[in-house]
């Protein structure tokens, strides 16, 4: 199974895949149902999550029903306990926004969402992030999770980012991190996809963050959070949501 998930994962450009991803949900959530790990987006049982992972796949990571990952499961979990998210008037806006939150945003009657990206096929707005469509301070909360590091000018991806949030509005921008390094390695000299595979993890990646990402969030005006959230959660809650341990929110805020 891993190794089918590992090939259609490589051929099927991205795009085609999150629009074939919604059929074949439904199937994987009745197949793989059960009572070892539970999904918090949608409160369902299964007796295993799907394997998912360029390169070597990770086991039970990704949720059959909502195909939610475990970064996906970590930021609602945050949402739900620790924000006025799902009760709070707030305009919302979600670059290349996830497919387990997209429909279930839609719906909540508290939020003007709106999405937006270059490429994705599911979006409200064909959007550049290094030039954004939007007026300034327009955001009460941005939603930019793992795109950053497909931009070469990450700085001002964040710059746009930080000049349509609100004063006082905050974000989520999730990146891929290497949390063992202090600097972050990129190198836009390799644009062959095999080798950006080997040296950054994804054909499509153009570096991996260290914590200075961090930093470099903070140059761009925001006042960072490193949000440690699986420290708050007991073991057993870690195993049932299958989460991956050490992972960082960073939340950012526009004083």
């Amino acid at each position: 199974m891993k190794q089918v998930f590992k090939f259609f994962l490589n051929l099927i450009p991205r795009p085609i895949l999150i629009k074939f991803s919604y059929f074949f949900a439904p199937f994987f959530a009745w197949f793989y149902k059960g009572d070892q790990f539970v999904d918090p987006i949608d409160g369902k049982k299964y007796r295993k999550f799907l394997p998912y992972g360029y390169g070597k796949p990770r086991n039970n990571a990704l949720a059959p029903g909502t195909l939610s990952l475990e970064r996906h499961r970590l930021m609602w979990l945050y949402l739900l306990k620790d924000t006025d998210f799902f009760s709070a008037n707030l305009k919302v806006l979600s670059i290349a926004p996830e497919q387990c939150f997209l429909k279930r945003f839609k719906k909540l009657k508290n939020l003007k969402y709106i999405t937006a990206d270059l490429y994705s096929p599911i979006v409200d707005v064909k959007a550049d992030i290094l030039n954004l469509p939007f007026k300034d301070n327009e955001f009460d909360v941005i939603f930019c999770n793992h795109v950053l590091e497909h931009i070469e000018d990450d700085r001002k991806a964040m710059s746009e980012l930080y000049r349509v949030m609100k004063p006082g509005g905050w974000g989520i921008f999730q990146v891929p991190m290497r949390y063992g390094s202090n600097k972050t390695y990129e190198d836009f000299s390799i644009t062959d996809k095999e080798e950006r595979k080997k040296h950054f993890g994804q054909y499509d990646h153009v570096r991996w963050y260290g914590l200075d990402y961090f930093e470099r969030l903070e140059n761009a005006g925001f006042q960072v959070e490193q949000v440690k959230y699986y420290e708050t959660l007991p073991e057993s809650e870690m195993k049932k949501y299958a989460l991956s341990k050490n992972e960082i929110l960073p939340v950012v805020k526009k004083r």
